[in-house]
């Protein structure tokens, strides 16, 4: 059996990239447009909504790896698919969502997953995407391509602005027996039920590595090397997170005390606790679980996917 195309429209593409970049058994995946008429259209031209080019994705990918179920499932969490009129913030006819079937068994297992998001209930209107023949597909232009990975910061706070970022969470938290299985004991207590794990014995109290520490469960970058100091907690301590709007602050009344809690925001994951008393600018300190991170090295960045975050190292 050997590598299959499979071709997806939901909204605007550079959303569209991550969620199967990094999945094993995907060898590509290329931002283009599809479903028109007119043959290699430009941007310009999809973006007017005259061409009934959707603007969509192709991915190759091995199905003995990465199953064309599996993909559609994960196309699903990606969309609102009762929205008649585009995605989120984007709209237009070439914002629409569709799945376009390149052979019959694709045609029927889109179909299956179709009627089977519909009898689940998490939606209460009703799916519009259409299941459509695969039609010629022409790839974008070299900067749509890789969005997420060459503009990272931009990226971010579009998928935030736009609206997906909050749906996707409100309607598709990871399952926790998914969660259960890919996280360790004391990853999970952490990240799912606001556990505090010892201080002086975690993974990265006193770590000193150059490179970004990312949501466990997520992946997404929160803090940087360049910003964690010792505070003499016994827990990695920053003075500042990567991006603001990648962490969210909530009161914690916990223990009898009042603290601000720290939480990622497209996993919601619990961080930690930050803190006023720390040496930046701002004077914060925030106090983090070695749990709830990974690290990634410098000088396995371009490797993992976050080579685009080495620009904050320039010059330091």
């Amino acid at each position: 059996m050997g590598n299959e195309l499979a071709t997806f429209a939901g909204g605007c593409f550079w959303c569209m990239i991550k969620p199967f970049d990094k999945e094993p058994g995907i060898i590509k995946v290329v931002s283009g447009y599809t479903g028109g008429e007119k043959e290699n259209p430009t941007y310009e031209e999809v973006c007017t909504h005259l061409t009934g080019h959707y603007e969509a994705v192709q991915i190759t990918f091995d199905p003995e790896f990465y199953s064309y179920e599996k993909l559609l499932e994960t196309f699903w969490r990606q969309i609102d698919p009762t929205d008649v009129g585009g995605q989120f913030h984007d709209r237009g006819s070439s914002y629409k969502t569709a799945i376009f079937y390149h052979n019959e068994e694709q045609r029927q297992l889109a179909l299956a997953s179709k009627e089977e998001i519909e009898k689940s209930g998490v939606f209460k209107k009703p799916i519009v995407t259409e299941v459509l023949p695969a039609k010629p597909f022409y790839e974008a232009e070299e900067h749509h391509q890789d969005y997420y990975k060459k503009h990272p910061i931009r990226y971010q706070l579009y998928y935030k602005g736009s609206g997906r970022q909050k749906f996707i969470k409100e309607h598709w938290k990871t399952g926790q027996e998914e969660l259960k299985q890919k996280l360790t004991p004391i990853q999970y207590a952490v990240t799912q039920e606001d556990a505090t794990e010892p201080p002086f014995r975690n993974e990265f109290w006193d770590h000193k590595e150059k490179g970004i520490y990312v949501d466990i469960v997520s992946g997404i970058p929160l803090f940087s090397s360049l910003d964690k100091f010792d505070s003499g907690c016994g827990w990695p301590s920053f003075t500042r997170p990567i991006l603001k709007g990648e962490i969210e602050e909530k009161k914690d009344y916990s223990h009898g005390m009042m603290r601000i809690e720290v939480r990622s925001s497209e996993a919601d994951s619990h961080l930690g606790h930050v803190f006023d008393d720390g040496p930046g600018p701002e004077g914060l300190r925030y106090c983090i679980n070695s749990a709830a991170l990974k690290f990634i090295p410098y000088d396995k960045m371009d490797e993992e996917g976050y080579g685009n975050y080495k620009s904050i190292f320039i010059n330091k």
